[in-house]
């Protein structure tokens, strides 16, 4: 656990990876919106459209980082499947030559599940009374 702020490293280290996928989700997000707009894009309803998901998604997963920054129960689930999803997109992207976007991706997924999964992120996150095996029998 961190000392000044009783957080464990590696909720701290999910919660960066989280954060950092949600802020680049943001960034390509409003790019696309800028180069739609400027460069007149053949599509430009589905354009938007994927812009629109990117920022909504970038978002979504800094509220999710914000969520395990506090420690919040609820914020797991959703960094759970988040990462899940993004292990096959890495995936894609590395079978398409796209190493320097795929090997990042798959390693951050891989970094952030192992934190989320990690003893100490499960007690901070569930609570030592609601592991299995402790606590008192309802």
């Amino acid at each position: 656990m961190s000392p000044s702020t009783g957080r464990p490293a590696t909720l701290v280290v999910a919660g960066a990876v989280l954060a950092a996928e949600g802020l680049l989700a943001l960034a390509l997000g409003g790019y696309v919106a800028v180069e739609t707009l400027t460069a007149r894009a053949s599509d430009l309803v589905s354009a938007l459209a994927e812009a629109g998901l990117a920022v909504v998604a970038g978002a979504a997963l800094l509220w999710v980082a914000w969520g395990l920054w506090q420690a919040l129960r609820w914020s797991r689930g959703p960094a759970v499947v988040t990462q899940i999803f993004v292990v096959p997109v890495a995936i894609t992207l590395i079978q398409g030559g796209q190493y320097g976007y795929g090997v990042p991706l798959v390693v951050a997924a891989v970094v952030a599940l192992a934190a989320l999964l990690a003893p100490a992120s499960t007690r901070a996150l569930v609570g030592e009374d609601d592991m299995p095996g402790r606590g008192s029998p309802h």
